[in-house]
């Protein structure tokens, strides 16, 4: 507001404001099995959007507004074309085996729906008579088959910290990972407060194995008794 008021010459300059401290942490993950609960109760048609979310990390809105020709199964991508992000840059991500079998199958289903309606179906994911997927009946069968999974608090955004945490759970380097899932920043993965195990497995194995190099103190007291002659 002040900086407006500088810009339009309503006040001449923007005074010191002293930020609150924030504790956004976000803390809604999946583990694979939690999402396996949540997959096998939803209705299939819902099945594709939620595997490919769980995968790439891209918003549900990201994901519904795919179409076929934003995806090439010979090359192996699946992309976002530069404007249609909320950071305005187009982004892909690739084809891994688990996220092809998945599009592999939902063409399938595309063709027989449209041999069998006569109708042509554009988007990637579509509801159970081959219509673009509803955001009303989105909510309302996800909030049903988490609670009937077990896990309420589950959100779809949830697949976008999930993937994130994935990625470098992997290996994949923090500035890759962002590129994958759109994240623009590394604030954005500090407020997820997403560790990199990788490297904390590392540290553990290297601690590791500086104490097992030392020997114990048993073995230094022995060592000390053999030096000692008895009297």
């Amino acid at each position: 507001m002040f900086r407006l008021g500088v810009t339009l010459e309503m006040i001449d300059s923007v005074p010191a404001v002293t930020m609150l401290e924030e504790d956004n942490t976000r803390t809604g993950f999946f583990e694979e099995g939690q999402f396996q609960d949540v997959l096998t109760k939803l209705p299939d048609y819902l099945r594709p959007l939620a595997e490919t979310g769980y995968v790439t990390g891209w918003r549900t809105g990201e994901l519904l507004s795919r179409r076929w020709e934003h995806v090439d199964l010979d090359a192996g991508w699946i992309r976002l074309e530069p404007g249609e992000t909320k950071n305005r840059k187009g982004r892909q991500f690739p084809l891994l085996e688990r996220l092809r079998r998945v599009l592999e199958d939902q063409w399938d289903r595309k063709q027989a729906i449209e041999r069998e309606r006569r109708q042509i179906i554009s988007t990637v994911f579509f509801d159970d008579k081959g219509d673009p997927i509803k955001l009303w009946r989105l909510y309302r069968d996800w909030k049903k088959a988490c609670r009937e999974a077990g896990h309420p608090e589950r959100i779809p955004h949830d697949f976008r910290r999930t993937a994130a945490r994935n990625l470098i759970r992997a290996g994949v380097p923090r500035s890759v990972a962002k590129t994958l899932t759109g994240h623009k920043t590394d604030s954005v993965f500090d407020r997820y407060d997403i560790v990199d195990e990788v490297r904390l497995e590392e540290a553990g194995s290297r601690l590791e194995a500086l104490y097992g190099s030392k020997p114990s103190q048993d073995r230094h007291n022995q060592g000390l008794e053999g030096l000692i002659k008895p009297s």
